[in-house]
């Protein structure tokens, strides 16, 4: 009996020396870290670090342009890559000469946005034959390459369609006349946007688009445009505009015949303080976000998944389409409106 107790204090104490000892094996693990974490990171830099992502937008002057550009740079300092860009200032042909010394330059990505579907085809062609994955941001081109991040203008067009209707359509009581006022004709997002909303409006017998015509992104030209329709159409029921930026203007000519809240204002826009601004001062009844700090981080999350995947650039098709999310006087605040970048 003193013998089966012996046995047992002994075997108790051996197990509390293990038990004792268990934790600091453990910690000792945790400090040094795990083989999978550091075999992780290293296949992460190696294919992301060191890295050139190139950037050529429009122009920086515009909001949209400048938040992209701002998270694609803070994220690029972040994971350790070399950040370029080039603005061409709202110059085509300035563009396109940069878009060829850019492919010239060889860097890993190239982040393009177009002015139409047709201008950069032949450069992003040849930058992926060389080597260099090429996004598209927000306007593609008749040129699928590597991926594409941004709206779906279709889904988009169809949302301000179904609210036109909504609001002067059979049964409102209006008169459903409607203005559209598009960006640049040939580009991506001004032909999927009308056709998808012209297919909403032509089935409600009582819309009547009385005017649909390019203000190629241009606010003063807008708001031209508004006046004159509204001299010829006084009882205009709704605007619809295609950049936020562009449809203010439409907004000052209905703000100066004096006929703010009669009718109606919609616009797709990136969610810039302004577009939440022109809500909140009653200029805009109802704006479609598709949110451009959003689509700036998907910018890196696609540089990232091609540079990993390892396929050679013009084999992979990847899309990346933002959740488009209505704005309105209920939510025109906080994360809806991002701040304007500074000069």
């Amino acid at each position: 009996m003193l013998r089966r107790t012996t046995w047992i204090t002994a075997g108790l104490a051996v197990l509390g020396v293990a038990l004792l000892a268990a934790p600091l094996v453990a910690v000792a693990q945790d400090e040094t870290g795990t083989k999978a974490a550091r075999e992780t990171r290293a296949d992460y830099d190696k294919a992301v670090r060191g890295k050139t992502i190139a950037y050529l937008p429009i122009t920086m002057a515009a909001p949209i342009s400048a938040e992209w550009g701002h998270v694609l740079q803070t994220e690029a300092a972040w994971r350790g890559m070399k950040y370029v860009v080039r603005d061409p200032n709202n110059n085509p042909s300035a563009m396109q000469q940069a878009l060829t010394a850019l492919v010239n330059d060889k860097p890993d990505i190239i982040i393009v946005q177009n002015p139409s579907v047709t201008l950069l085809v032949k450069e992003m062609k040849r930058a992926e034959a060389q080597g260099t994955h090429v996004i598209q941001i927000n306007m593609a081109s008749n040129y699928r390459s590597d991926a594409f991040v941004g709206a779906d203008w279709h889904e988009i067009g169809r949302m301000l369609g179904q609210e036109v209707v909504k609001a002067c359509g059979t049964g409102s009581g209006k008169s459903g006349k409607v203005q559209i006022i598009q960006g640049e004709l040939t580009a991506q997002a001004s032909i999927d946007q009308v056709g998808a909303m012209m297919d909403v409006l032509n089935k409600d017998k009582a819309i009547k688009v009385v005017s649909n015509q390019a203000a190629n992104w241009d606010a003063n030209t807008a708001m031209n445009i508004t006046t004159t329709v509204l001299q010829q159409n006084p009882d205009l029921c709704a605007s619809v505009g295609f950049w936020g930026i562009m449809e203010s203007g439409a907004a000052q000519a209905i703000r100066n015949a004096g006929k703010t809240g009669q009718v109606k204002v919609y616009a797709s826009v990136e969610g810039s303080q302004l577009d939440c601004d022109q809500i909140n001062e009653g200029n805009f009844t109802k704006v479609l976000s598709y949110k451009s700090t959003e689509q700036g981080h998907d910018l890196m999350t696609a540089a990232i998944t091609l540079l990993e995947g390892g396929d050679k650039p013009g084999t992979r098709h990847l899309e990346y389409y933002t959740i488009p999310v209505w704005v309105d006087k209920s939510n025109a605040s906080g994360g809806n409106c991002f701040p304007v970048p500074k000069s």
